[in-house]
């Protein structure tokens, strides 16, 4: 055996330097389990973020293709104001996109935690936005549509306020929601309320007519329409 004052013998012999690889190969698993940890959260919020934004999403989507082919919304003799149909479907999907969107902001902050009164808000505004266009497209009925829209700009604008508080981003992210409803409440659905009060009927093969109630007899079903032209 080589005695310490040997040449071949030093402090650096591979004795020191296997403890120096010891060392090493003990902080690559912490070092590992790190990245891994991170890759698992990236992971986790991408997978939430997909559900936040997909299921308003993809409701939306579902209504439109069921009840927006809006035959009684086109019947109408619309002022200049009011915008076409696919306008009001592709504004309603954005709208959804950007209401969820916020909402996973609002949830990664630990809003939903903090301002538990956010989430029925949250789900109130989603079920009110899906019910505009089979209550008005479909059965005609404009004065409640315009109910229905101002309780929806009502919880809009709290969400709003509570987003507000937590994520400045997703309170930006509600603005355009923010106008459009407000545009479908003060434009829109005034316009379609007051072609309601006309007695506007939409009839398939002659037109809007209006309802001539002057001839109408009490005990029957009979009535006299008289075509607008």
């Amino acid at each position: 055996m080589a005695s310490t004052s040997s040449p071949f013998y030093s402090s650096k012999t591979p004795h020191h330097g296997f403890m120096l690889d010891q060392t090493t190969t003990t902080t690559n698993p912490t070092k590992m389990t790190k990245r891994q940890e991170k890759k698992a959260k990236a992971k986790r919020a991408l997978w939430t973020l997909f559900i936040a934004v997909s299921v308003p999403l993809s409701l939306t989507m579902t209504i439109i293709l069921l009840f927006g082919s809006g035959k009684r919304y086109r019947s109408l003799t619309k002022p200049f104001w009011f915008p076409p149909l696919w306008f009001v479907h592709l504004a309603s999907l954005g709208s959804s996109f950007l209401t969820g969107f916020a909402a996973w902001l609002f949830w990664a902050d630990g809003g939903f935690h903090a301002h538990p009164d956010a989430l029925p808000l949250y789900i109130a505004q989603i079920s009110l936005s899906i019910v505009w266009d089979p209550l008005v497209l479909v059965i005609g009925a404009a004065s409640l549509g315009l109910v229905f829209c101002l309780v929806h700009f009502g919880t809009l604008f709290a969400c709003y306020r509570s987003f507000r508080r937590v994520n400045p981003f997703a309170k930006d992210l509600m603005k355009p929601c923010l106008a459009w409803v407000a545009y479908l409440t003060l434009v829109h659905d005034y316009g379609l309320v007051s072609a309601e009060a006309t007695n506007v009927v939409p009839c398939p093969n002659h037109g809007p007519t209006v309802l001539d109630t002057t001839h109408i007899h009490t005990g029957s079903f009979s009535a006299d329409f008289k075509s607008v032209l």
